[in-house]
């Protein structure tokens, strides 16, 4: 079982959490569906599954749940270097899970948010694997969790494992890790999937971790800065995110990471028709009522930060 999802008991604080009230969330789903067919620069696009994933992550907003599904769109065709050619059987995929961690991990903790853990293998070639390609798969897997959080989660927890962050390895990869890609994919990630990102956790930290901290900070809102907690040992990451929870490497009793990684790459192979279908699955600028959306628009002038809107 690659999520594990919540107890009846963690489902009623959950739905509280995002605003489901049980008696009208069909009404909703079914006006959202209704708005999705009225929209001609927007594919068909049917799956209630995934439509309730973003009535959640939206707490019910219709309004926002509609600025999602667009940018969802939207983004497939603007940013191709992340949503075009998702073969998960392609070497460049294989290469992101043999040097790359990024699993959900099964388990919830009593709060009902889902945790992933991030980290980052020692290189076993002189080259690591393309940046956008890591980028890409992390979408392919928040894609992979539209279908599969049946009920929802209260938010995601982020553990940022920076154990080979050294200068050294900053030095040598910092160059592939441009402003405007990171832009691009936090965009991403934000605006166009219904995440809502409650806390993240910073472990096995040096000096360098500050440093790449910054980086990413002007990115962000000040609400977000306020969620990232860097840890000076995992007696410290405990106090906020239960043992039982984590893989073993971070003093848990989920199985090691590595397992966990593979158990997500292998369900994405069963994916993979569902994810060569998706390739065509995307907005048409020229259909668009009203004005195109441009590079501009959606990312602001290049070399500018443009900061994005996180719950």
């Amino acid at each position: 079982m690659t999520l594990v999802q919540p107890t009846p008991d963690q489902q009623v604080f959950i739905r509280t959490e995002l605003n489901e009230d049980v008696s009208t969330r069909d009404k909703d789903l079914e006006h959202i569906k209704d708005w999705l067919k009225r929209q001609p620069h927007l594919p068909a696009f049917d799956d209630d599954q995934r439509i309730m994933t973003f009535l959640r992550g939206c707490k019910f907003s219709l309004e926002k749940t509609k600025r999602k599904l667009d940018m969802y769109f939207t983004m497939r065709a603007a940013v191709p270097e992340f949503f075009a050619n998702r073969d998960p059987t392609r070497a460049e995929i294989k290469e992101v899970f043999e040097i790359f961690h990024f699993p959900p991990l099964p388990k919830l903790p009593p709060n009902g948010r889902r945790v992933i853990v991030m980290r980052a293998l020692e290189p076993t070639k002189n080259e690591i694997p393309s940046v956008t390609e890591a980028m890409k798969a992390v979408l392919m897997i928040g894609d992979i969790r539209l279908k599969e959080e049946l009920t929802g989660v209260a938010g995601d927890i982020y553990i940022l494992d920076a154990s080979i962050a050294t200068p050294a390895h900053y030095a040598a990869h910092y160059s592939k890790f441009t402003p405007t890609l990171i832009k691009k994919f936090l965009i991403c990630v934000q605006e166009a999937y219904p995440v809502k990102l409650k806390e993240v956790h910073v472990i096995n930290v040096s000096p360098i971790v500050d440093t790449i901290i910054n980086f990413v900070k002007p990115f962000l809102k000040e609400k977000i800065k306020n969620r990232i907690h860097v840890h000076p040992n995992l007696e410290s990451l405990h106090k906020q995110v239960p043992k039982e929870v984590l893989p073993e490497e971070y003093g848990g009793s989920s199985g090691t990471i590595s397992e966990i990684s593979q158990t997500w790459y292998d369900k994405m192979l069963l994916y993979r028709d569902w994810f060569l279908e998706q390739d065509s699955v995307k907005a048409d600028e020229a259909k668009r009522p009203g004005k195109p959306k441009t590079y501009d628009d959606l990312f602001g002038m290049e070399g500018s930060f443009k900061q994005l809107s996180i719950d």
